[in-house]
This record gives structure tokens, sequence and C-alpha cells, in this order.
């Protein structure tokens, strides 16, 4: 079964980079997963979040506020 990823945010400079990095990291991990972009206010709000970008690894928050870096999605990874 594939990871499940979702980046949220409002597609603001640092989601975008969130979501680079998250799909930079997944292709050198070589792990299957479904990326999704949640843009919607509505679909954010499901996920009670105060700050952007906030990464979901299989319905899990895992990062909240901040870009993180290839190695730290790496890690939530393996």
């Amino acid at each position: 079964m594939a990871t499940s990823i979702k980046i949220l945010g409002p597609g603001c400079a640092k989601c975008k980079t969130t979501f680079e990095v998250v799909k930079k990291a997944v292709e050198q991990s070589g792990v299957q997963a479904e990326i999704t972009k949640i843009e919607d206010l509505e679909g954010m709000m499901k996920y009670n979040i105060l700050t952007t970008p906030v990464v979901v690894v299989n319905e899990q928050i895992k990062i909240s506020g901040r870009v993180p870096s290839v190695d730290e999605i790496l890690k939530l990874l393996n």
C-alpha cells in the first residue's frame, strides 16, 4: 500500500517549497507515495491546524508551520 502524504497550505511560497521538498524526498527514498496538495480552507480545517505549511503522513500531522528539509522527510518515510 502506498504511503499517503498531504501538504496543507493556501498555495504560498513556503507551501510550494514544501511540496517540492516532499516530492524530492519521495523520489530519493524509492517509497511508493501518493502526494496530495490541499489548498482549500475547508479541506485544511479538517486537520485543526493553525499554521501552514503542514505535512500529513498517513493521516498524522508530522510537520507544521515550517518548510522541512529533504532529510527530515526521508526519516519520516523510513
